[in-house]
């Protein structure tokens, strides 16, 4: 299979164009229409010359991943389905602006970008890992995604939130060449503090990540604010127990200047329980984090459950009573299974993929 051209980084198309013969605008040009011009293909790049189109297609694709499907939702959350060259399948998720986060004159737009083919994490809540982990994605699969989202939609992505399917911080190599793909300033010139990674807590990555000399974001899948809960549906926790991770969550803050985020989906019966929200205002304190209320998405083959909608508000409520910031996540993408890996694995079941 060629390697991709999206995957490429500036230094590496200039040598690989110095060693064809070619002179170094031509990097330039084609860089504006990778990034800025979002071209189809290479035979769409106009301003070249025939054949060094011709020759950058003997050697590489322009694309690592086809479009096969967009999910769209009434309230314009859209889900887009990706095919991988080895006939895997990755989802993307476009979430318009939230009025409850931002302010009702906010325009942005988020786009949750996958960094592997499902998770070898099996957090039991999440619909990503239910079919195993196959492989990691590379650099141009990850820039891929945004890069068709806004092809596709015509819209400029405002926000990353690397949190689709996967773990990022278990593929830091592709996830860090993509990060630099996606914030250089002759590729997609995105600012780092509107790249957001989520993990759920492999603390040795997170310690690294905070050394990392670019200003990202962070934000922790907690989903417990207790060894004995965050257990029953975390399995990472068992490595690494909420001491271990809130130190490591301390050691980052002291490198970093964005405020944390806490992840926290609510599911019924299970982590829902007031006694939470009040250990869970403590731990944002001690990190002066925000906490993200998200009400549970239900996922076919699961038995969790999503707490009514009056109970969400008063855990809400006891949280900011705790002297916590929060919010609770205004439901974007309930009706098109929005929840990570859903879409994914309708498909490949569909086709009797297995992993």
């Amino acid at each position: 299979m060629l390697p991709a051209l999206t995957g490429l980084s500036p230094d590496a198309l200039a040598t690989w164009l110095r060693e064809s013969g070619e002179p170094s605008f031509r990097s330039a040009q084609i860089l504006h229409w990778i990034w800025q011009r979002k071209a189809a293909s290479i035979a769409a790049m106009s301003n070249l010359p025939v054949a060094l189109r011709a020759s950058l297609s003997e050697c590489f694709r322009l694309h690592s991943l086809e479009h096969t499907h967009t999910q769209g939702a009434a309230d314009t959350t859209r889900k887009f389905l990706f095919r991988l060259h080895d006939g895997r399948y990755v989802e993307s998720v476009l979430i318009p602006a939230n009025p409850a986060l931002y302010g009702e004159t906010s325009d942005r737009r988020t786009l949750c970008v996958s960094s592997q083919v499902g998770c070898a994490y099996g957090c039991r809540f999440c619909a990503s890992g239910l079919a195993g982990f196959t492989r990691n994605l590379d650099a141009a699969e990850i820039v891929d995604q945004v890069l068709a989202a806004e092809r596709l939609t015509g819209e400029r992505v405002d926000n990353l939130v690397f949190m689709g399917m996967g773990e990022p911080l278990a593929n830091p190599e592709p996830l860090l060449a993509a990060i630099a793909l996606i914030t250089g300033p002759q590729t997609l010139r995105l600012g780092a503090r509107h790249l957001t990674i989520s993990t759920a807590g492999l603390v040795p990555q997170i310690r690294r990540l905070a050394e990392h000399p670019q200003q990202l974001r962070l934000a922790i899948s907690l989903h417990g604010a207790t060894d004995e809960v965050r257990d029953k549906i975390m399995p990472i926790n068992r490595k690494w127990p909420l001491a271990e991770l809130l130190d490591a969550l301390d050691y980052w803050n002291t490198l970093k200047q964005h405020r944390l985020t806490l992840e926290y989906i609510l599911i019924a019966g299970l982590n829902d329980a007031m006694a939470q929200a009040t250990l869970l205002a403590r731990h944002a304190r001690r990190l002066h984090a925000k906490v993200n209320l998200i009400p549970y998405n239900t996922v076919a083959g699961l038995e969790w459950q999503r707490p009514p909608d009056a109970h969400c508000r008063k855990f809400l409520h006891t949280l900011e009573r705790a002297g916590a910031t929060a919010t609770l996540r205004v439901e974007k993408g309930h009706d098109i299974d929005a929840a990570c890996g859903q879409l994914r694995l309708k498909q490949e079941t569909a086709e009797g993929i297995r992993g």
